[in-house]
Formats: C-alpha cells, sequence, structure tokens
C-alpha cells in the first residue's frame, strides 16, 4: 500500500514536471522582467539572464536562478525566451550560447520587423534550434492576461509542445503562420488600425473641446455611431481581399463634402487640419482618377505604392 502510494505521487510529480517545463528568459527589461515573474508565479524552474546581473535580484528572490552567461541560461531551459530591444541584439546574444543551441525550443519575443524576424528564425533553424517568433498585444502588466493577445509564427512544434507554458505569456495566443515574420506583420497592423483610430479621436476631441463638450459626454451620445465604425472593419476587409470596391451606397464622392466640412469646421476652430486633409487628399485623387462611384476601400490602392 505504501508503495502504490509513493508510485502515485511519483507519478504526479513527474505530470506536474512535464506541464511546468523550465524556462530561460534573456532580457530583464520591463517586458522580459513581467514575462519572468509569471514563468516563476506559474510554478515553473526559471533561468533568467541579464547583461546588467543586478537587474534579476528581486526576480532570484522569489526563487529564479541567475544564469552567469547566455550559454549557461541556454543549457538551463527547455523553452528559451528571447526580449531584449532589437532583433540584432537578440541575435548576438543567441550567438553566445554556441551549439548550447542545439536541440532547444527558442521563442523570440523581440519587436522589430519581418524581414529581422525571419533573419534570426533562418540563423536559430540553421544552429539546429527549434525557432518561434511571437507579438506581443499588451503591455508589462497585462502578460498572464486571459485575454491577453500573443501572434506566433514559425515551428509548430515548439507551439503546440509548450503550450500550456505559452499561456503564461496570454491566454489568447494564435499560430498565425509557420512563416516567422508574420507575428511581426500582425503587430503592426494592430497598431497601425490603433493609431489611426486614435489619431482619429483625440482630432475629435479638440474639435468638441474647443465648443467646451466633455469628450466623455460625447461618447455616451454617439457611442453607438463610433461602435458601427469598427463593426463595418470585416466588410471592408472583404472587398479588400477580393479587389471589388464599386458600391451602391457611401461612395468616395458622398465622403468629399462631409471631409471638406470637416477640415473647414477644423480650420475655424484653430485644430491641426493635417490629419483629415491628408484623407480628403486621398479621396480627391481616387475621385479624379475615375474612382467616384467606388466604395471607402478603394483607398488602400493609394496606400500602396504603385
Amino acid at each position: 500500500m505504501t508503495n502504490t502510494a509513493s508510485e502515485h505521487t511519483d507519478a504526479e510529480a513527474d505530470a506536474n514536471a512535464n506541464a511546468r517545463p523550465p524556462v530561460t528568459v534573456i532580457g530583464l527589461g520591463e517586458m522580459g522582467f513581467a514575462l519572468a515573474d509569471a514563468f516563476l508565479t506559474g510554478g515553473h524552474p526559471t533561468t533568467v539572464y541579464n547583461r546588467t546581473p543586478e537587474k534579476a535580484d528581486p526576480l532570484v528572490a522569489k526563487g529564479a536562478k541567475p544564469a552567469a552567461t547566455v550559454r549557461d541560461a541556454v543549457a538551463a531551459g527547455d523553452l528559451v525566451i528571447v526580449s531584449v530591444k532589437g532583433n540584432t541584439t537578440a541575435r548576438a546574444l543567441l550567438e553566445q550560447a554556441g551549439d548550447a543551441l542545439f536541440g532547444r525550443s527558442v521563442l523570440n519575443l523581440t519587436d522589430g520587423t519581418s524581414a529581422e524576424a525571419r533573419a534570426v528564425a533562418a540563423w536559430a533553424t540553421a544552429q539546429g534550434a527549434r525557432y518561434l517568433h511571437g507579438q506581443i498585444m499588451t503591455i508589462a502588466p497585462g502578460i498572464g492576461g486571459a485575454e491577453t493577445v500573443v501572434f506566433y509564427g514559425g515551428s509548430d512544434a515548439v507551439f503546440h509542445d509548450f503550450h500550456p507554458t505559452l499561456r503564461r505569456i496570454g491566454g489568447r495566443g494564435t499560430l498565425v503562420s509557420a512563416d516567422a515574420g508574420l507575428p511581426a506583420l500582425y503587430g503592426m497592423a494592430v497598431h497601425g488600425t490603433m493609431w489611426g483610430a486614435l489619431n482619429g479621436f483625440l482630432h475629435a476631441a479638440a474639435l468638441l473641446t474647443s465648443e467646451g463638450i466633455e469628450v466623455k459626454r460625447f461618447l455616451d451620445d454617439a457611442g453607438p455611431s463610433v461602435t458601427a465604425l469598427m463593426a463595418s472593419l470585416p466588410m471592408i476587409a472583404d472587398e479588400v481581399d477580393r479587389g471589388a470596391y464599386a458600391t451602391r451606397y457611401g461612395a468616395l464622392q458622398h465622403h468629399r463634402p462631409s471631409l471638406e466640412d470637416l477640415v473647414r469646421e477644423s480650420e475655424a476652430r484653430n485644430v491641426d487640419v493635417e490629419f483629415p486633409g491628408y484623407t480628403l487628399g486621398l479621396v480627391d485623387r481616387a475621385v479624379a482618377d475615375g474612382h467616384a462611384d467606388d466604395s471607402y476601400a478603394r483607398l488602400i490602392e493609394y496606400f500602396r505604392k504603385r
């Protein structure tokens, strides 16, 4: 009976170890520190490395193991996570691991362009590592959140083998492609949409406050209209994917008068006109090219360089 209980306890320990593989985090900036802390909190044996060793002290106090070299750090983790400033730095650090990279699973969470991610992926794969690239769509306090989105690209094996571990980063992790460059492109697409929307909203806020109107009051009154705008994105996406822009309603020629009014109102209120003026310029070019009866999605052709 004692042996059975002991075997059962050992089996549970093995299962827990498999569910919480050892993780290494290289780079303890704001994001890297949050990642390491999340793995520690989740019960993973966590090794950390930072070029300034003192940054690891709070994590070491919680149970993290400090590594003296990148090679030691890489050798300690089944999953090696890199979170530093720039992919040039990421590769330079990984190069210090030498043959310790062979057979390791590497997750690079470093920001940069899609081409940079692909270059690091090609190099790491050539060293015998399994490579996954990730784009985290939150700031450091959001790490580990159930609704935190992370786009992954690269090794399907790494994504699936470490899926429970990756959930420590964010609950909504998606493998978008075997191409390690696509997560960066996905992230930039989200950011581009975000900045466009935020700039439009802040321009609107400048107009409203010039009249003494509280912006919150505007949202209370105009909420359904703002929600409808976001709900129109799938329709615009479909038109872009099909390259079909003809429409019966809401054609570009009908956008133009409202845009012109927005520019004139902004000028009258001493609010910067560059943002709406740029949009008016795009519409004018499209109308001049014979696309007056096309939908707003037609303007994608003016963002593409010819």
